[in-house]
């Protein structure tokens, strides 16, 4: 029996926070474990839906790229790379285009979302599910591990694989099962909000010293003061601590809530030390990586030779099919 391949890929839009990494960042480094082949990507192509400034993007992948390093990304047991270092990935997306319905893009939750939130949405995001299938199936992936809000586009990248395949009388994609990521908490932002770098209510990854203080403490609570006690479930600090702390943390900061005399103040300061010691090996392990960004840039480019030479593979029976012809 073949391994499985493992797929997943995230945006370089922004700095990474700590819903990133609870979300999808941290499964994708406990799975780089299993015995499977594991492709993680950073979607640039997905970021000029929204980012416009090639500077930024550029910056932002390396950024990335030295997140997932310092967090235990091993390129030695994961194939991690640029999006843009695979061609065979848009060519692909144009021929699942030409078969896709108008009506199923017009159904896309993302793409319906920004319209009712009064945004003009491009095309790149109308079209966005379909360069997502193309990053599915140019691998042949398996399992796609997502969160229950990427659901739709997994079962839109089965829909085109199977749209493909019978067109052509052929399997020539592969159907990937989805993989929902039910355990994965939904991260407050500092507003109470879901936590998201389009709301401006992250907290980056690796800030720290005065301007992670300054973010912890802006976090929004209720009015209760200092000497009444305050329901830890329904306070977006403690729903952040439970991110960190253990069980028996946990429980201690909680009856603290109960008892009254702990001030959210308080609160926030405890979670300042636990984002701060849980972080803390990580960011000095950022930090190293900072001094060598030839290193960073090896693993990208290694990473997208290992990624174009699988996807090729899959392309080449797929141009004879289509007819395509290449003369090189």
């Amino acid at each position: 029996m073949s391994r499985k391949t493992i797929l997943s890929g995230i945006q370089p839009s922004g700095k990474l926070h700590i819903g990133n990494y609870f979300g999808a960042m941290r499964q994708h480094i406990q799975m780089q474990e299993e015995d499977a082949d594991s492709y993680y990507f950073i979607a640039n192509y997905h970021s000029l839906t929204s980012l416009n400034d090639g500077k930024q993007l550029y910056q932002n992948t390396i950024d990335v790229t030295l997140d997932y390093l310092a967090l235990g990304l091993d390129p030695d047991k994961a194939v991690f790379f640029a999006q843009s270092d695979v061609p065979q990935v848009t060519e692909l997306a144009w021929m699942l285009g030409t078969l896709c319905p108008v009506s199923l893009m017009e159904k896309g939750v993302s793409y319906k979302d920004k319209i009712a939130a009064g945004l003009s949405p491009n095309v790149g995001l109308f079209t966005y599910p379909i360069l997502q299938a193309a990053d599915i199936l140019i691998y042949h992936s398996d399992i796609v591990p997502v969160g229950e809000d990427q659901k739709q586009n997994i079962e839109i990248a089965r829909d085109l694989a199977g749209k493909f395949n019978r067109a052509y009388n052929g399997e020539y994609l592969r159907i990937p099962e989805d993989h929902i990521l039910k355990s994965v908490a939904v991260v407050p932002g500092t507003d109470g909000r879901k936590m998201s770098k389009s709301y401006g209510n992250i907290i980056p990854l690796f800030e720290e010293g005065k301007a992670l203080k300054k973010i912890i403490m802006s976090v929004q609570t209720d009015s209760k003061g200092l000497e009444e006690p305050k329901d830890p479930d329904s306070d977006n600090v403690f729903a952040l601590i439970k991110l960190f702390a253990s069980d028996e943390k946990q429980k201690e900061i909680a009856d603290q809530y109960r008892a009254g005399g702990f001030g959210y103040g308080h609160a926030k300061l405890e979670l300042l030390s636990l984002v701060e010691s849980y972080f803390e090996e990580a960011r000095e392990k950022r930090r190293n990586l900072e001094k060598d960004i030839n290193y960073v840039k090896d693993v990208l480019r290694e990473g997208g030779g290992k990624a174009r030479e699988c996807a090729e593979s899959v392309m080449e029976p797929i141009r004879e099919v289509t007819g395509i012809i290449r003369s090189f």
